[in-house]
């Protein structure tokens, strides 16, 4: 079977940013916005053990929400009812306005119009740390938030994180697509290109890095400028 679905990774891809610089920033204004309930360092460190307890669950009975929750409250003394209303109110608003930390290109968009012209069906294949909302307003920095993509993974509705195989195994049962007509397009040598240990063909973004010492198999390579030839020129048009 044919190539018939895309499936996108966002932050580094479809969305340049310096990881390190958005990390800083982004912790930096969501810890100021529950200070007067955690001290910022208290904060920032069980953020980052409750998503490490988010990537390593494999239970799908448990949404990624879910397990962060439980984790975050499990260890502090504070009350959901207290903390989640500020951190959702901290995504809807203020966190729209950390465009300046990442660095969006218009490609993003060329790419995914040049698919949906011949016809591909797309998935945001992002890794479902972050609610919906941060979600939304990521896809708006990149220029794509208004294109039809069947599926947009988010930590409300997804059981799994990359580099969890099983991540990949849920998008593609959610969207009913065969994994060999499936391709990961990616910038993680080892997050994005795993799906291709599960049958995903798969497309490494390297912007112009050399590859990793030890890289998992990938079908095909490039920047972002060759993504688009790419998909421009050689995929075939579905329709």
């Amino acid at each position: 079977m044919g190539l018939t679905t895309l499936l996108f990774d966002l932050d580094g891809t479809l969305l340049p940013m310096d990881n390190d610089r958005f990390v800083k920033g982004y912790f930096k204004h969501l810890a100021a916005s529950v200070a007067h309930l955690l001290p910022p360092e208290q904060f920032v460190a069980q953020v980052w053990a409750s998503t490490k307890a988010m990537v390593k669950n494999d239970d799908a009975a448990l949404s990624n929400e879910q397990v962060f929750k439980s984790d975050f409250l499990g260890t502090l003394q504070v009350t959901g009812d207290d903390f989640f209303p500020i951190v959702d109110a901290f995504y809807a608003r203020e966190f729209g306005e950390l465009a300046h930390l990442s660095e969006p290109t218009p490609l993003a968009r060329e790419i995914c119009l040049a698919a949906l012209e011949k016809g591909y069906r797309l998935v945001l294949a992002t890794n479902p740390l972050f609610p919906r909302t941060a979600t939304l307003h990521r896809m708006r920095w990149a220029g794509i938030d208004d294109l039809p993509f069947e599926l947009v993974t988010t930590y409300e509705d997804s059981h799994f994180c990359k580099p969890n195989p099983n991540y990949y195994r849920e998008i593609v049962q959610k969207i009913g697509a065969p994994y060999e007509s499936c391709m990961m397009i990616g910038n993680d040598a080892y997050e994005d290109l795993v799906a291709g240990t599960i049958g995903l063909q798969t497309y490494w973004v390297n912007n112009g890095e050399p590859a990793p010492e030890h890289p998992l198999p990938f079908d095909r390579q490039g920047t972002l400028d060759d993504l688009l030839q790419f998909v421009r020129v050689e995929l075939p048009a579905l329709r």
